[in-house]
């Protein structure tokens, strides 16, 4: 309490009643350097807090009506001292991030973020790039200008929010914000990618921020869990094909390739995709090296998702059929040569004809979209994606009774992940387990 202070009992309504109306507040300590005030007039009176501030100087604000006459939407005496206390608490947060520098906002943590993102699927891919991660956040948090075709996105409020105010209860508003249509999938990653930018912002700035933000982080942007799990079990069933249906696939795929000139590179891409059940963004950075031929197995690089730490590769075990496709692509080549590779065009100057250039790797899922289109079509299953081969595959183990763990590691993810969506095979397979272990116990009447 500052020298010099004369306090007023002004708790009660009956304390406030018997003080006379003044221009000047009224005063009573509750913290150290901080003091509420209550200023009277002729009608009621007003609550003020005031505060010593790092140069020395006291500033004072209004905090709101006392409830001297109404009590719906005024403030007692209590009520007054918490609103007191967080004015002060975050009048000083400001005046710390001024102190420190120019404010952080989430805009400022989203930027730092995307262009972290840009350089390491530049680096990825050895040209420069833009990342998913840039698209998702300009279109739902900091916005974009017009740019050729691309219309104008506006600013979503929640990003000229500062850090040191940032909120439980802004995140969940910023939620709420999201358009309905959009997939469960899609907004979830959305929500990871602002997550891993705040959380990113935090960790370089930590003297900056209060030490309540990541948990108001890990509440606000917690993950969706089984919402909308329902709509998606629907979608993927149909996407679980059978054995027949993969290989219908396959044997389209080798006559697309054959009748557009892809050199068997596309016919190898899908066999890879339907024999691995890996992630198009593993199959594309497997090297030469990891056919190994007389184990009869690939080492299939592990995704980039998450932050612990992960081994380099797993195996997985493939039949000869796949390795004999392979076999050209794998012999006379260095072990450290990208294993897929394919043919690159250009459009020739002043004409529409296009002529190859040269070879390389694949990049992205959207080389092979066209190609898909015609090869589901050959095969009759005009609804398959190519991810369907992915789910396919790891039905299929759990469908072979292999223990869930092996399925889960052969498909770098998870057991939960597993058991979450693909809970209706598991099921289905214990029940045959079980049934083949039934015996007849009751001895057959002489």
């Amino acid at each position: 309490m500052a020298k010099g202070l004369t306090e007023t009992k002004i708790a009660s309504r009956a304390d406030r009643a018997r003080l006379k109306a003044q221009d000047k507040p009224y005063w009573r300590g509750i913290d150290p350097e901080v003091h509420l005030g209550y200023r009277k007039g002729q009608r009621g009176g007003v609550w003020v807090v005031r505060w010593r501030k790092q140069d020395g100087r006291y500033s004072q604000v209004k905090i709101g009506t006392a409830d001297d006459e109404l009590r719906e939407g005024t403030l007692d005496f209590e009520q007054a001292v918490r609103a007191a206390r967080a004015t002060v608490e975050a009048e000083r947060r400001l005046e710390k991030v001024a102190a420190d520098g120019p404010a952080l906002t989430v805009r400022a943590a989203v930027e730092s973020y995307i262009a972290d993102r840009d350089a390491r699927d530049s680096a990825r891919r050895g040209r420069e790039v833009r990342s998913d991660a840039r698209s998702r956040l300009e279109l739902y948090v900091i916005g974009r200008q017009a740019r050729g075709k691309r219309a104008d996105v506006a600013t979503n409020v929640i990003a000229e929010i500062g850090l040191h105010n940032l909120e439980e209860s802004d995140l969940l508003t910023w939620r709420a914000t999201l358009p309905g249509e959009l997939k469960r999938t899609t907004k979830q990653r959305l929500m990871n990618d602002l997550k891993a930018a705040l959380n990113e912002a935090y960790t370089a700035n930590r003297k900056r921020l209060p030490a309540t933000l990541p948990g108001a982080i890990a509440h606000g942007l917690r993950d969706l869990g089984h919402e909308g799990d329902e709509a998606e079990s629907v979608a993927r069933e149909n996407q679980i094909l059978s054995d027949m249906q993969v290989a219908n696939l396959i044997g389209a795929a080798r006559e697309i390739d054959a009748e557009r000139g892809w050199e068997g590179d596309l016919y190898r891409m899908v066999v890879v995709l339907a024999a691995t059940g890996a992630r198009f963004s593993q199959v594309i950075r497997m090297r030469v090296s990891d056919v190994q031929t007389e184990q009869r197995r690939l080492m299939m690089p592990t995704s980039r998702k998450g932050n612990g730490a992960k081994v380099a590769a797993v195996p997985v075990a493939v039949p000869q059929d796949v390795l004999n496709a392979l076999a050209p692509i794998v012999n006379g080549r260095a072990s450290s040569e990208r294993l897929l590779e394919r043919w690159r065009s250009k459009q020739v100057p002043g004409g529409i004809r296009w002529e190859r250039t040269d070879r390389g790797p694949w990049e992205t899922a959207s080389e092979m979209d066209r190609a898909w289109d015609a090869i589901r079509t050959r095969a009759g299953l005009p609804e398959a994606i190519p991810y369907a081969l992915r789910h396919s595959s790891i039905v299929r183990g759990i469908r072979a009774n292999l223990p869930i763990r092996l399925v889960a590691s052969s498909h770098d993810t998870s057991v939960s992940m597993i058991e979450r969506h693909y809970g209706r095979f598991i099921a289905d397979g214990l029940d045959d387990m079980a049934a083949a272990a039934v015996v007849s116990l009751i001895p057959v009447a002489a």
